[in-house]
């Protein structure tokens, strides 16, 4: 199908990776939305400042894929939107019409897909979870940002599920700030406050999961905003079976807003190219667990059984951020579940927005940080499991060949990426073993003292 003349063709943006703009050192700020192709499709006004539109495609409901458009002045005009997204997504279209036992839809127009939702196996398998629902546990860690916590309560408030409480865990607080906020917020959703004063965001995950009431626990961040049906999502997941010990969702960009939030994204953003598709990881495959690069999952969205939570021994509390070590408690607890036996359900259902840092600055502080956490979660993994040394030294080329071909990226590292991010992260690979070190010493007084070192 060729589109009219004047239509902006869709580039695929994969997850976690949005194509950069289209001329060299040149950016634009891009819109960022959901477009529902079972429903009449919306026209995009031009803003004035945004001249891209970053778009998750859903069909009732469930994501399918994102695509980047060029929006000119003009706007784009309902039909040409769906010109525009009918050759993207047509496959996967296509595919879940064949699984509903649909004839081939018609191409895609400004009025939508000609499906009804009565019968449609995404909507039918979501009833199902949330009839049987589990009592979730949302355990949200803050440190100093009550603006961005405030947004955050706001998007958990709107889940469409019907059993969940919300924990908010300050972690190490200077201000009383984000108390207050937590009691304004109890007529959004079942809330309470929990103080954890020793800093870390490893102490602060383990408070709230020893507060929790659910036996699945869930993990964001303050500066994520979960989709509504994030629970739903996890909940279908942990259906799988009941040694399903974790279930991880997608992660987006809220905001394109900046180079800095794009050049995370080329980086490979919080979701690593896993796509939209489900997955299962066992600690067979698909994939080494002990290279989880991609990773499993990402703690901006995780959930855990609390028996596999209880099996592994909880977060090490010298990784993390807060810690000499900076990042990476999160990967270290989804591969020590994947060896205790336990299987990982990858959801793309469960989709979270994440809140980028805005400014190279903040991006190269991130990046930094990760690098040292990478090598640090090494360091933790041969400490709490000094047998998968062998194996470990088996992926030497793999890991080597990560590091040549660009990291967490498919295909390689983006061309206009500032060369100081790429040297921070290396410089930071070099210390992680050594700040592990450090951080075990500094925690072990945090715990005996019961109070921050």
């Amino acid at each position: 199908m060729s589109l009219p003349a004047g239509v902006p063709s869709a580039r695929s943006a994969p997850e976690g990776l949005v194509p950069g703009p289209s001329a060299p050192g040149c950016f634009s700020p891009a819109l960022v939305m959901d477009v529902e192709l079972a429903g009449p499709l919306p026209a995009v006004s031009f803003d004035g400042r945004c001249s891209r539109l970053y778009l998750t495609a859903r069909l009732h409901t469930e994501p399918l894929g994102t695509c980047l458009l060029a929006l000119g002045p003009g706007g784009l005009a309902a039909s040409d939107l769906a010109a525009a997204l009918w050759p993207e997504f047509r496959e996967p279209v296509m595919t879940r019409f064949a699984a509903a036992g649909l004839p081939p839809p018609a191409p895609l127009t400004a009025a939508g897909l000609a499906t009804g939702p009565g019968a449609w196996p995404f909507l039918e398998d979501r009833r199902r979870t949330l009839a049987t629902a589990p009592f979730i546990s949302v355990v949200i860690c803050t440190r100093g940002r009550p603006e961005q916590l405030a947004s955050c309560l706001r998007s958990v408030g709107e889940q469409e599920y019907p059993r969940f409480e919300v924990l908010v865990v300050d972690n190490a607080p200077a201000t009383d700030q984000v108390r207050a906020l937590a009691c304004a917020g109890l007529d959004l959703v079942p809330l309470r406050y929990i103080r954890e004063p020793r800093p870390g965001l490893s102490w602060a995950r383990n408070a709230g999961a020893a507060a929790a009431a659910g036996e699945i626990i869930a993990y964001l961040d303050d500066d994520e905003e979960p989709d509504r049906h994030w629970l739903a999502g996890l909940a279908a997941g942990f259906s799988r079976g009941p040694d399903i010990g974790c279930v991880s969702g997608i992660v987006l960009p809220a905001r394109l807003d900046t180079p800095a939030q794009e050049w995370f994204e080329e980086l490979g953003g919080h979701s690593k190219g896993r796509g939209f598709s489900r997955v299962i990881f066992t600690a067979s495959g698909p994939q080494s667990p002990l290279f989880p690069l991609p990773p499993f999952g990402v703690g901006a969205n995780m959930a855990f059984r609390r028996e596999a939570l209880a099996v592994i021994g909880a977060f090490d509390v010298a990784l993390g951020a807060g810690t000499p070590a900076r990042a990476c408690e999160d990967t270290l607890a989804l591969t020590m579940v994947l060896l205790a036996g336990y299987r990982i359900a990858y959801e793309p259902a469960a989709l979270m927005r994440h809140h980028h840092r805005v400014d190279l600055d903040g991006l190269g502080d991130q990046v930094e940080g990760y690098g040292i956490g990478l090598t640090a979660y090494y360091a933790a993994l041969l400490r709490h499991r000094p047998g998968v040394l062998p194996a470990l030294l088996r992926l030497l080329p793999t890991a080597l060949g990560y590091l040549r071909g660009g990291g967490d990226r498919p295909g390689g590292l983006p061309t206009d990426l500032p060369a100081g991010l790429l040297r921070r992260q290396r410089r930071g690979m070099l210390a992680g073993p050594v700040r592990y070190l450090g951080s075990l010493r500094t925690q072990a007084r945090a715990a005996s003292a019961g109070q921050p070192p």
